[in-house]
């Protein structure tokens, strides 16, 4: 079934973010693997090719086209050469956290941070989490209190993806510890701000290029400027960019999915046993057959959706469907195409083995897929 969502435009850049992934990351995707980070050079090269900050206005360094067709492009392409942990430093960039500066900063902040973020410059961060809260974010306990023209930032953050190479990270925080979800604003710290230390890169299954870092707050006084948006409206803000961060959470998967289907097709047409392909025997085609079948059914879904995004459409629970179905998805076909492989599935040269520890963590962050079902829920009157 021949795809409609993209046009030249988007093959064209296709084509860009291919060749730079293959010049740029896969020769390095294993020693940034072992490293636990991605150089900031990554970010400095994909700005400079456009890759970044594609719905950004054009004279602040942007693409100028609000489309994220050219997000889902990128992401898709990461996902084919797999390189996961290190293509996600530029998607969370992108998809999650250029949508705040965007919608929220006035004009001054836009003159002074979106240039950079669009030449990779400025690496950007979101942090939400903290210790023992999970997805309760009116349970916060960082504050940010007024003291005249700053704000006073006292807490702490976790599992913070690009933590530890993010110059500006937006902070959610409590500025009226009176209130819960109504206290809740947004402000952006600043690498170099006295009192903001980075714990350390943390250990994770998967997901290894990836620096994900624990972030705390001691007396960090953050100018006012740097709020982003309306103080107390930090909820709603999180609310409102939830879906694309979801969308993108959900086109990864299927993305992933989809690489880990087309790598196992061609596994299982060279190795042989008992003088055969093993996709030749029927329970691999079956398998392969249920996997393809999953994965376009998926990934139709995952371009109506983009469609309706683009369109202003996009609701809430129509994103909370793509992510669990798409992340739930590529847990289970990885797992299936990495039973293909057999005891070569498990060795880390084979790009299956990392796929398999990257997908654990995608059912989890952005809303796990219990929340994401509480959401629907709620929709249909529960």
């Amino acid at each position: 079934m021949k795809r409609t969502l993209f046009e030249d435009e988007h093959e064209q850049f296709r084509a860009t973010a291919r060749a730079f992934l293959e010049r740029e990351v896969v020769p390095h995707v294993a020693q940034w693997e072992r490293d636990g980070i991605v150089p900031r050079s990554l970010f400095t090269a994909a700005g400079a090719l456009g890759l970044l900050g594609m719905a950004a206005p054009a004279e602040l360094g942007g693409g100028g086209i609000d489309d994220f067709r050219f997000n889902l492009v990128l992401g898709e392409e990461v996902q084919a050469v797999g390189a996961g942990g290190a293509g996600l430093a530029l998607t969370l960039h992108n998809d999650i956290c250029l949508p705040y500066f965007l919608s929220l900063c006035d004009e001054e902040q836009l003159a002074r941070w979106m240039p950079g973020i669009c030449s990779g410059e400025l690496i950007t961060a979101i942090a939400m989490t903290e210790p023992g809260i999970g997805s309760d974010l009116a349970s916060m306990t960082t504050t940010a209190l007024l003291d005249g023209d700053a704000y006073v930032v006292n807490g702490s953050k976790t599992f913070i993806t690009n933590g530890i190479n993010a110059d500006l990270v937006i902070t959610a925080v409590k500025t009226d510890p009176s209130q819960k979800h109504r206290g809740i604003s947004l402000l952006v710290l600043e690498r170099g701000m006295e009192g903001f230390e980075r714990g350390r890169n943390l250990e994770k299954l998967g997901l290894h290029s990836q620096d994900t870092a624990e972030l705390f707050f001691g007396d960090v006084r953050v100018p006012v400027e740097n709020r982003l948006g309306d103080a107390g409206r930090g909820f709603e803000y999180l609310v409102t960019n939830l879906p694309q961060e979801r969308l993108s959470i959900a086109a990864a998967g299927v993305a992933a999915a989809e690489a880990a289907l087309g790598w196992t097709v061609a596994y299982c047409q060279e190795r042989k046993a008992f003088g055969q392909p093993i996709g030749s025997f029927q329970n691999s085609k079956f398998v392969l057959a249920e996997c393809a079948t999953e994965v376009t059914i998926a990934r139709t879904f995952v371009d109506r959706c983009v469609a309706a995004l683009n369109a202003g459409e996009l609701s809430a629970e129509e994103a909370a469907m793509a992510k669990w179905w798409c992340t739930e998805l590529q847990k289970r076909v990885v797992d299936r195409c990495l039973q293909l492989h057999g005891g070569y599935g498990y060795m880390l040269e084979y790009p299956i083995a990392r796929a398999y520890a990257d997908a654990r963590i995608t059912t989890i962050y952005g809303g796990t897929t219990e929340i994401m079902k509480e959401i629907i829920g709620r929709s249909l009157g529960f």
